[in-house]
């Protein structure tokens, strides 16, 4: 009798076809969960959506979002953490959960920052600016005045932030400490309250992101002074950064992709390939602006990867040298 392909398929124990099917199987073969470790509607948010509808296309696949916030987005994170790594969960990890919080937090969190993830890319950077309420600080307009008022009243004046060891409470930590000055500590739940008091002149002046604060901006209500981006930032080409004054200061708000550790490598490399081919596009360049983001510089794995090794090492020694500690 003729042995055929079909004949000998036939023989093989009923058992091992779905395996070898498994094995077969091209990725993505049904849609993929994408966790985003904040509340629908902000700058996370927006991204990760942006992402989504370009993978959706790329790869054929639809791409559901899944909102997971609390605990200053840990919860979400430490949710991507525990997924199983076939390729069907990544998520947005930050600035926040996998190098601030690390860093500053008493008790150790339940995933590890950067062991128990495959960084995939950079997605976005939103670099805060330095602002004053110029009723408060009528004499100050620029960096120098404002280290020269706070050195001639040492406490006499007072930031903002969002929240202890928040990123703009250690932005503002790192700013003071490389300009040699102490002023005090108000510390707010969440970026609105924080903003209300610097308008309403609760506060002298704070960090905080250019999309939440263009518009009071050019009404002048609150006055810009410098930004902690690397370098001058395109939507505000005639302000400088504060690293032109202290070589150092420098501090961007960032969200990345993961995948959970373990993923396989050709399902990494193809989510890769296609983040990248998406921060290349117009179009993102486009909704970027429109939403003052800023496009990012670690956009490989191993850049990514470094970077959040980097900002790791960066915030403990600070949080140590400025003695913040939360439970």
């Amino acid at each position: 009798m003729r042995t055929t392909r079909r004949t000998i398929l036939a023989g093989l124990p009923a058992l091992a076809l779905p395996g070898l099917a498994r094995a077969q199987e091209a990725w993505p073969s049904r849609p993929i969960r994408m966790i985003v470790p904040f509340p629908p509607g902000g700058a996370a948010d927006i991204v990760g959506r942006f992402l989504a509808t370009h993978f959706q296309q790329a790869l054929g696949r639809g791409v559901v979002i899944e909102n997971r916030g609390g605990a200053g987005s840990t919860i979400g994170v430490d949710a991507l953490a525990k997924s199983a790594p076939d390729g069907y969960t990544i998520g947005l990890i930050n600035i926040a959960a996998n190098a601030i919080v690390p860093a500053v937090r008493k008790q150790p969190l339940p995933y590890r920052p950067l062991e128990d993830f495959a960084p995939i890319s950079n997605l976005a950077v939103t670099p805060a600016l330095l602002l004053i309420n110029p009723q408060k600080l009528p004499n100050v307009q620029s960096v120098a005045d404002l280290v020269a008022a706070a050195k001639a009243r040492p406490e006499g004046i007072n930031f903002g932030s969002s929240g202890v060891a928040s990123s703009l409470h250690l932005g503002m930590e790192l700013f003071m400490a490389k300009a040699g000055i102490r002023m005090t500590h108000v510390p707010f739940n969440g970026g609105g309250p924080l903003l209300q008091a610097l308008v309403a002149g609760i506060i002298d002046c704070s960090l905080d992101v250019a999309a939440t604060t263009n518009a009071l901006l050019r009404e002048g209500r609150i006055k810009a002074l410098a930004t902690t981006a690397p370098s001058r930032m395109p939507s505000y080409p005639n302000l400088p950064a504060l690293n032109e004054s202290f070589p150092g200061v420098e501090l961007a708000s960032w969200h990345g992709l993961a995948a959970p550790a373990g993923t396989p490598a050709p399902i990494l490399a193809r989510l890769a390939a296609e983040t990248q081919a998406f921060l290349r596009s117009p179009e993102t360049a486009e909704r970027y602006r429109a939403q003052f983001l800023e496009m990012p510089q670690e956009t490989t794995p191993e850049g990514f990867r470094a970077l959040i090794a980097r900002e790791i090492t960066q915030f403990a020694e600070l949080a140590r040298a400025q003695n913040i500690v939360v439970e």
